[in-house]
């Protein structure tokens, strides 16, 4: 994909998922913008010191603030990948309106947020863009949430987001959509799941690489999709 020049807003960007693909947009060109909360993220992070990367402390993405303050420092904003979020299993029944509320914050509030702010900033652009989002397996199949519902629901959520954005602003030119993946192959997931059947799990790189189809000027015409990243699982 070619991303030359242009200025892509990665949240999420130290994860597993967020390294595959800042490095593929790397390759492509790009100017990667990284907000982290927690300096040992950072330190971690493997393109830390790139000229093409920026990585931003502090950036809390549930705060409407902090998130106009991070999309206001981006120049020409084209893309907005939204790859943070959080994971929690939990019974209905054992789940505390505080842990529901943690769920939607990390998941949906940041997503909806960090969406609304890009939408700005492509408009002040006036050269349209691309968002994508991150829902999951479940929130498309719903019955896979059993057990984690709070999290399935707020990712469901995302997708819905992600469909209904789309249509709102497909006219000026910027094309919203998402993708689900089941579980990712990453050194977190083999940890706490060492009998699974690794090879059946998506890898990070490819699904970075449709991340990328999605994000870039190439995609042309898809837009309010949920695409299914599921591997062989």
């Amino acid at each position: 994909m070619d991303y030359r020049e242009r200025h892509v807003v990665v949240t999420g960007g130290t994860g597993a998922l967020g390294q595959a693909v800042v490095s593929a947009l790397i390759e492509g060109g790009a100017f990667c913008h990284v907000p982290f909360i927690h300096a040992p993220e950072a330190q971690r992070f493997a393109l830390r010191e790139h000229a093409r990367v920026r990585l931003l402390a502090g950036a809390e993405l549930s705060d409407e603030a902090a998130v106009e303050r991070l999309y206001a420092g981006v120049p020409s904003l084209w893309a907005s990948i939204h790859l943070a979020g959080g994971f929690a299993m939990s019974p209905v029944a054992q789940t505390t309106k505080a842990a529901l509320m943690q769920q939607v914050d990390m998941n949906f509030v940041t997503a909806f947020l960090c969406c609304a702010a890009a939408v700005r900033a492509m408009r002040g652009a006036g050269t349209g863009g691309r968002i994508v989002n991150v829902a999951t397996r479940p929130a498309l199949e719903w019955r896979l949430g059993s057990g984690m519902a709070a999290y399935t629901a707020s990712k469901a959520a995302v997708a819905a987001l992600t469909a209904a954005l789309a249509e709102e602003v497909v006219k000026e030119d910027i094309l919203v959509n998402a993708v689900a993946p089941s579980t990712m192959d990453t050194p977190a997931n083999r940890k706490a799941m060492p009998k699974a059947d690794h090879a059946a799990w998506a890898k990070v790189e490819d699904v970075a690489a449709t991340i990328l189809f999605l994000a870039s000027p190439e995609n042309r015409v898809t837009r309010g999709a949920v695409v299914p990243v599921y591997g062989r699982s």
